[in-house]
């Protein structure tokens, strides 16, 4: 039996086809990144170069002034903050009790299902719809008046859908063998769900709820309908200004009525609106991520 030795194995030229294959999709796939990088830097750039001039801290924590040509923006930024904190006190609870229940506890059903469509349905509704919703529902059929409560129930109506199919996806993906394992040592399912699903599942259902502040702090057409106002007279400082059953400023509201309605402002105010609006919400999304970066760290598996 012979052995040959010193044998080189060279490139084919199949290898050699795959492998600029492969070269030419990372380009392509570096290309696409950049394509949406790119595009998202230079409007913050841009967007931060013309708010310049009335940037400041000043502008977050005084009240406006002259009409709201001048002045800061206090009664809008804390208004805005009590719409998204209690829409979410609202929604967050129960869409993850509903997921629970869908992801745990519902049979594979045809009502089960028909309740699953409609959820992934009620997640692509257009928020004027929602607007529509909470003006008939909340503002004439329950006599909530336009006010904060009406409004935080229609922003809560248009961020529940996206937060049970979020907490879902999160449930679904705990292995079904950590399950199995705590029945067979007689645990029951909600004890199960507490102790072991719950708590491997807690980053993408955070993940999910806080995600869910960017949509509900640049909505304005559901609080337009339901309990924005123009101009609200609010003490500067004042954490607590608005009451359940008050009519609220808004950031987004804000600026749509500082670039649109009033004459001769500054015009670096309303570029400097939205960069505190885009700058809120950019802080939201960073703190998920590295909420979600450090829960997946204590992971066990």
């Amino acid at each position: 039996m012979h052995i040959t030795t010193g044998v080189k194995f060279g490139v084919t030229s199949h290898v050699v086809r795959k492998e600029r294959a492969q070269s030419a999709a990372q380009w392509v796939f570096r290309a696409m990144a950049l394509a949406m990088i790119v595009p998202l830097f230079a409007i913050i750039t841009y967007l931060v170069y013309r708010a310049s001039p009335s940037l400041s801290w000043e502008f977050l924590v005084e009240v406006p002034r002259r009409g709201m040509r001048d002045g800061g923006i206090w009664p809008a930024f804390i208004g805005t903050l009590n719409l998204v904190v209690l829409s979410l006190a609202i929604s967050a609870p129960i869409g993850i009790m509903a997921a629970i229940y869908l992801n745990e506890y519902a049979r594979d059903n045809w009502f089960n299902r028909l309740i699953n469509l409609a959820v992934i349905n009620l997640a692509g509704v257009p928020s004027i719809v929602h607007a529509l919703f909470g003006l008939g529902a909340f503002v004439y059929a329950a006599q909530l008046g336009y006010s904060l409560i009406a409004a935080s129930l229609t922003l809560a109506i248009m961020t529940l859908p996206v937060i049970i199919a979020s907490t879902r996806e999160a449930l679904a993906s705990v292995p079904m063998a950590f399950r199995e394992a705590c029945w067979n040592t007689g645990a029951t399912r909600w004890q199960t769900i507490r102790a072991v699903v719950l708590p491997n599942s807690i980053s993408g259902i955070l993940t999910g709820v806080i995600l869910q502040v960017s949509r509900a702090a640049g909505e304005t057409a559901p609080i337009m309908f339901t309990g924005a106002v123009f101009y609200k007279a609010v003490k500067q400082g004042d954490f607590f200004p608005y009451g359940l059953t008050d009519q609220v400023m808004a950031l987004s509201m804000h600026l749509y009525t500082v670039a649109t309605q009033v004459p001769n402002v500054k015009e670096s105010i309303p570029y400097a609106t939205a960069v505190v609006l885009m700058g809120s919400v950019l802080l939201v999304n960073a703190s998920a991520i590295t909420l979600r970066v450090y829960l997946r760290n204590k992971k066990k598996w």
